[in-house]
């Protein structure tokens, strides 16, 4: 089995995780950088080796996966990679992974002023927070050609459960961002739940207990997100049947969730614009469930 050169800028919450399980990957040699000490010291008692610069791993590694703060922090570190492209040899070509979530058309621009250099970026955000990142069991999503996901997909492997191939550069990012909108959209709907509840004398503690106990049963959100298409549902269609019982099961329950709110004088502007979109969201009018 060939040895893999991987290096690892950016050792934070999730980075660190992720830097632990390619260290402790098979046939993986790890290197890593970070300008804080105390992380590093703790992969190289995980048994990676410590790099004294972005530069110095850029020489040294085939692959180096960068999971900094933002968008600045990444161009930063690619810039110090691009300054010593020179010391490489066109047989060895430089990949660069870009972990960290930044702006949509990022991605693309670093790739190419990184061409230049001979060196390939690719965007691979992450999804799964802290605990997946120490099980391993992240959703990375790559934006990249075919061959460029399929050259570093032996290095994301130990990091990710789920390691999707969202098509080119750039795709990656934009994947992470309507992942990431479905997911902060559903927090503000928490928290007016949650305001509805603690009007009605409820426990809210015991709701969120509630919340995730279902959600793991039923996939939440993503329960409904199996179609290829957002386009209108045709009647006969196998998820009209489907949907059409969702839509009714959620017109109903949200209009006794708004009566209740006026009642207790919760506003609750979300839940009156999901009443008004659901149907149209799914793919069927509005009020056309089925009942």
């Amino acid at each position: 089995m060939n040895t893999l050169r991987a290096g690892f800028v950016g050792l934070g919450s999730i980075g660190k995780p992720m830097a632990k399980r390619l260290a402790a990957a098979d046939a993986v040699d790890l290197r890593v950088y970070d300008v804080a000490p105390a992380p590093v010291a703790e992969l190289t008692a995980a048994g990676a080796r410590a790099a004294g610069s972005v530069g110095e791993l850029a020489v040294a590694v085939d692959t180096l996966c960068v999971m900094v703060r933002d968008d600045d922090q990444v161009r930063d570190v690619l810039l110090q990679v691009l300054e010593v492209s020179d010391r490489r040899t066109p047989d060895r070509p430089l990949t660069v992974v870009v972990h960290s979530t930044i702006a949509p058309d990022t991605p693309a621009a670093l790739a190419e002023a990184a061409r230049t250099h001979g060196v390939r970026v690719l965007d691979a955000p992450v999804s799964g927070g802290p605990m997946g990142a120490a099980e391993g069991t992240l959703a990375i999503m790559v934006g990249g050609s075919q061959e460029e996901f399929a050259s570093v997909r032996p290095i994301l492997a130990p990091m990710g459960g789920k390691v999707v191939h969202a098509g080119p550069v750039g795709a990656g990012t934009k994947f992470k961002l309507a992942r990431n909108l479905l997911h902060f959209v559903a927090f503000t709907a928490a928290t007016e739940a949650q305001r509805l509840a603690e009007a009605a004398g409820l426990d809210l503690v015991a709701l969120g207990d509630v919340v995730r106990h279902t959600d793991a049963i039923t996939g939440g959100p993503g329960a409904i997100m199996h179609r290829a298409t957002t386009a209108p549902i045709p009647e006969g269609d196998f998820w009209h049947r489907v949907l059409s019982h969702a839509l009714a099961l959620g017109e109903k329950d949200l209009a006794f969730a708004i009566s209740l709110a006026e009642q207790l004088e919760v506003d609750v502007p979300l839940s009156r614009l999901a009443l008004d979109r659901l149907g149209p969201g799914l793919g069927l009018p509005a009020g056309e469930g089925a009942r």
